[in-house]
Protein backbone atom coordinates (compact mmCIF):
# COMPACT_ATOMS: atom_id res chain seq x y z
CA UNK A 1 0.00 0.00 0.00
CA UNK A 2 2.63 2.09 1.11
CA UNK A 3 4.76 1.43 -2.77
CA UNK A 4 1.86 1.96 -4.25
CA UNK A 5 1.14 5.49 -2.55
CA UNK A 6 4.70 6.62 -3.25
CA UNK A 7 4.18 5.72 -6.99
CA UNK A 8 1.09 7.66 -6.90
CA UNK A 9 3.11 10.97 -5.31
CA UNK A 10 5.96 10.57 -7.66
CA UNK A 11 3.43 10.07 -10.44
CA UNK A 12 1.88 13.30 -9.50
CA UNK A 13 5.19 15.52 -8.84
CA UNK A 14 6.16 14.39 -12.44
CA UNK A 15 3.36 15.69 -13.83
CA UNK A 16 3.66 18.89 -12.33
CA UNK A 17 7.30 19.23 -13.14
CA UNK A 18 6.06 18.45 -16.55
CA UNK A 19 3.60 21.43 -16.72
CA UNK A 20 5.87 24.12 -14.71
CA UNK A 21 8.11 23.66 -17.65
CA UNK A 22 5.81 23.17 -19.95
CA UNK A 23 4.42 26.61 -19.04
CA UNK A 24 7.36 28.16 -18.54
CA UNK A 25 8.03 27.26 -21.89
CA UNK A 26 4.94 28.88 -23.05
CA UNK A 27 5.79 32.38 -21.35
CA UNK A 28 9.23 32.67 -22.87
CA UNK A 29 7.26 34.88 -26.24
CA UNK A 30 8.06 37.84 -26.02
CA UNK A 31 8.41 39.24 -29.32
CA UNK A 32 5.07 40.54 -30.30
CA UNK A 33 5.34 42.45 -33.35
CA UNK A 34 1.82 43.09 -33.57
CA UNK A 35 0.68 43.88 -29.97
CA UNK A 36 -1.05 47.26 -31.23
CA UNK A 37 -3.45 45.57 -33.19
CA UNK A 38 -6.94 45.03 -31.91
CA UNK A 39 -7.33 41.67 -29.55
CA UNK A 40 -9.26 39.80 -32.37
CA UNK A 41 -9.49 36.42 -30.37
CA UNK A 42 -10.51 35.78 -26.72
CA UNK A 43 -11.32 32.49 -25.09
CA UNK A 44 -10.96 30.82 -21.95
CA UNK A 45 -8.46 28.73 -21.52
CA UNK A 46 -6.47 30.03 -24.71
CA UNK A 47 -3.26 32.44 -24.48
CA UNK A 48 -5.63 35.01 -26.44
CA UNK A 49 -1.75 37.19 -26.74
CA UNK A 50 -0.19 34.76 -28.35
CA UNK A 51 -2.81 33.15 -31.23
CA UNK A 52 -3.53 37.07 -31.80
CA UNK A 53 0.31 37.14 -32.95
CA UNK A 54 -0.26 34.14 -34.94
CA UNK A 55 -3.17 35.75 -36.43
CA UNK A 56 -2.01 38.47 -37.73
CA UNK A 57 1.72 37.39 -38.70
CA UNK A 58 0.13 35.00 -40.69
CA UNK A 59 -2.19 37.20 -42.69
CA UNK A 60 0.97 39.60 -42.82
CA UNK A 61 2.47 36.78 -44.81
CA UNK A 62 0.05 36.10 -46.71
CA UNK A 63 -0.34 39.85 -47.89
CA UNK A 64 3.41 40.38 -48.57
CA UNK A 65 3.75 37.28 -50.83
CA UNK A 66 1.11 38.03 -53.26
CA UNK A 67 2.16 41.59 -53.47
CA UNK A 68 4.95 40.60 -54.13
CA UNK A 69 3.32 39.36 -57.62
CA UNK A 70 0.71 41.92 -57.65
CA UNK A 71 1.87 45.89 -55.59
CA UNK A 72 -2.12 46.73 -55.13
CA UNK A 73 -3.28 43.74 -53.98
CA UNK A 74 -5.53 43.79 -50.46
CA UNK A 75 -5.77 41.64 -47.42
CA UNK A 76 -9.09 40.22 -48.50
CA UNK A 77 -7.52 39.60 -52.26
CA UNK A 78 -4.80 38.00 -50.35
CA UNK A 79 -7.37 35.66 -48.69
CA UNK A 80 -8.92 34.94 -52.16
CA UNK A 81 -5.80 33.21 -53.54
CA UNK A 82 -4.72 31.94 -50.37
CA UNK A 83 -7.37 29.95 -49.50
CA UNK A 84 -7.97 28.29 -53.36
CA UNK A 85 -4.05 28.14 -53.46
CA UNK A 86 -4.27 25.89 -50.10
CA UNK A 87 -7.47 24.13 -51.21
CA UNK A 88 -5.96 22.77 -54.42
CA UNK A 89 -2.22 22.64 -53.03
CA UNK A 90 -1.40 25.06 -55.53
CA UNK A 91 1.47 27.30 -53.97
CA UNK A 92 5.26 26.05 -52.32
CA UNK A 93 4.63 27.10 -48.60
CA UNK A 94 8.38 27.51 -48.25
CA UNK A 95 7.93 30.71 -50.69
CA UNK A 96 5.49 32.52 -47.35
CA UNK A 97 6.39 32.02 -43.97
CA UNK A 98 8.58 35.01 -42.33
CA UNK A 99 10.80 34.80 -39.68
CA UNK A 100 8.97 36.37 -37.52
CA UNK A 101 6.14 33.60 -38.22
CA UNK A 102 8.48 30.62 -38.13
CA UNK A 103 9.27 32.11 -34.24
CA UNK A 104 5.71 32.52 -33.91
CA UNK A 105 5.57 28.53 -35.01
CA UNK A 106 7.91 27.39 -32.76
CA UNK A 107 5.97 29.54 -29.50
CA UNK A 108 2.51 27.39 -30.43
CA UNK A 109 4.61 24.79 -30.78
CA UNK A 110 4.40 24.42 -26.52
CA UNK A 111 0.50 25.03 -26.67
CA UNK A 112 0.21 20.98 -25.76
CA UNK A 113 -3.70 21.27 -26.52
CA UNK A 114 -3.49 22.62 -29.66
CA UNK A 115 -1.80 19.81 -31.61
CA UNK A 116 -2.93 15.66 -32.31
CA UNK A 117 0.23 13.59 -33.38
CA UNK A 118 -2.77 11.22 -34.43
CA UNK A 119 -4.50 13.54 -36.76
CA UNK A 120 -4.00 12.55 -40.14
CA UNK A 121 -5.82 15.22 -41.62
CA UNK A 122 -4.25 17.71 -40.09
CA UNK A 123 -1.61 17.97 -36.97
CA UNK A 124 -3.91 20.05 -35.52
CA UNK A 125 -6.37 19.05 -31.95
CA UNK A 126 -9.65 19.47 -33.29
CA UNK A 127 -11.15 18.49 -29.79
CA UNK A 128 -8.83 21.13 -28.66
CA UNK A 129 -9.40 24.59 -27.15
CA UNK A 130 -8.71 26.81 -29.83
CA UNK A 131 -10.75 24.82 -32.20
CA UNK A 132 -13.53 24.93 -29.63
CA UNK A 133 -13.14 28.45 -29.43
CA UNK A 134 -13.45 28.65 -33.04
CA UNK A 135 -16.72 26.22 -33.50
CA UNK A 136 -18.56 28.48 -31.15
CA UNK A 137 -16.99 31.96 -32.74
CA UNK A 138 -17.61 31.50 -36.42
CA UNK A 139 -20.29 34.40 -37.13
CA UNK A 140 -21.48 33.20 -40.63
CA UNK A 141 -24.09 30.92 -39.96
CA UNK A 142 -24.03 28.35 -42.80
CA UNK A 143 -19.61 28.30 -42.34
CA UNK A 144 -20.70 27.32 -38.65
CA UNK A 145 -23.02 24.83 -39.13
CA UNK A 146 -20.37 22.98 -41.41
CA UNK A 147 -17.82 23.29 -39.37
CA UNK A 148 -19.34 22.21 -36.18
CA UNK A 149 -20.96 19.09 -38.67
CA UNK A 150 -17.78 18.42 -40.19
CA UNK A 151 -16.30 18.32 -35.94
CA UNK A 152 -19.04 16.20 -34.56
CA UNK A 153 -18.63 14.02 -37.14
CA UNK A 154 -15.15 13.62 -36.91
CA UNK A 155 -14.52 14.54 -40.69
CA UNK A 156 -13.16 18.18 -40.22
CA UNK A 157 -10.28 18.65 -42.51
CA UNK A 158 -8.83 21.37 -44.50
CA UNK A 159 -10.30 20.13 -48.15
CA UNK A 160 -13.30 19.69 -46.64
CA UNK A 161 -14.05 22.99 -44.81
CA UNK A 162 -12.13 24.40 -47.28
CA UNK A 163 -14.15 23.61 -50.68
CA UNK A 164 -17.22 26.42 -49.09
CA UNK A 165 -14.42 28.74 -47.83
CA UNK A 166 -13.33 29.19 -51.28
CA UNK A 167 -16.39 31.26 -52.21
CA UNK A 168 -16.62 32.79 -48.57
CA UNK A 169 -13.15 34.06 -48.24
CA UNK A 170 -14.15 37.39 -48.05
CA UNK A 171 -15.37 36.56 -44.20
CA UNK A 172 -12.37 36.17 -42.88
CA UNK A 173 -11.86 39.73 -43.11
CA UNK A 174 -14.31 40.72 -39.98
CA UNK A 175 -14.57 36.93 -38.66
CA UNK A 176 -11.14 36.45 -37.29
CA UNK A 177 -12.04 33.51 -35.24
CA UNK A 178 -12.45 32.20 -38.96
CA UNK A 179 -9.36 33.82 -39.77
CA UNK A 180 -7.81 31.63 -37.02
CA UNK A 181 -8.78 28.39 -37.99
CA UNK A 182 -7.54 29.50 -41.81
CA UNK A 183 -4.16 30.46 -39.85
CA UNK A 184 -3.66 27.44 -37.78
CA UNK A 185 -4.22 24.88 -40.79
CA UNK A 186 -1.27 27.02 -42.50
CA UNK A 187 0.54 26.79 -38.71
CA UNK A 188 0.10 22.97 -39.28
CA UNK A 189 1.47 22.76 -42.24
CA UNK A 190 4.66 23.70 -41.19
CA UNK A 191 5.45 20.40 -39.89
CA UNK A 192 5.60 19.26 -43.36
CA UNK A 193 8.09 21.21 -44.68
CA UNK A 194 12.12 21.75 -44.33
CA UNK A 195 12.22 25.15 -42.07
CA UNK A 196 15.58 25.22 -43.49
CA UNK A 197 14.47 25.91 -47.07
CA UNK A 198 11.96 28.46 -46.00
CA UNK A 199 12.51 31.48 -48.24
CA UNK A 200 13.54 34.42 -45.77
CA UNK A 201 15.11 36.67 -47.88
CA UNK A 202 11.95 38.42 -48.97
CA UNK A 203 11.73 42.02 -50.27
CA UNK A 204 11.04 44.11 -47.25
CA UNK A 205 7.81 46.06 -47.45
CA UNK A 206 5.27 48.27 -45.08
CA UNK A 207 2.09 46.31 -45.18
CA UNK A 208 -0.78 48.33 -44.39
CA UNK A 209 -3.87 45.94 -43.25
CA UNK A 210 -6.19 48.61 -44.00
CA UNK A 211 -5.54 49.07 -47.91
CA UNK A 212 -9.26 49.27 -49.35
CA UNK A 213 -10.08 46.55 -51.69
CA UNK A 214 -11.45 47.48 -54.87
CA UNK A 215 -15.23 48.04 -54.68
CA UNK A 216 -16.08 44.70 -56.22
CA UNK A 217 -13.89 43.00 -53.77
CA UNK A 218 -15.22 45.02 -50.67
CA UNK A 219 -16.51 43.34 -47.53
CA UNK A 220 -20.33 44.01 -46.77
CA UNK A 221 -20.31 44.69 -42.82
CA UNK A 222 -21.42 42.43 -40.68
CA UNK A 223 -25.34 42.89 -39.96
CA UNK A 224 -26.19 44.76 -43.19
CA UNK A 225 -27.37 43.52 -46.60
CA UNK A 226 -26.22 45.52 -49.60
Amino acid sequence: MKTRMNSKFTLIIVLLAVTFISCKQQNTFSDYKFADKPQAISCEGLNSKLYNEALYSFEDDILKFYQQKKAETSLVQAYSQFIRAAVYSRYKLEEIPSKHTLAVFEALKNENDLWDATNKESHLNYNGIAIKCIANNINDVNLKTTFNALLSSNSLSPKLFGAPLVSKYRNALNDKHLALYIALEYYSKLFDIDLSKVNLEKPAQQVDFNKIPPASEAVPHAGHNH
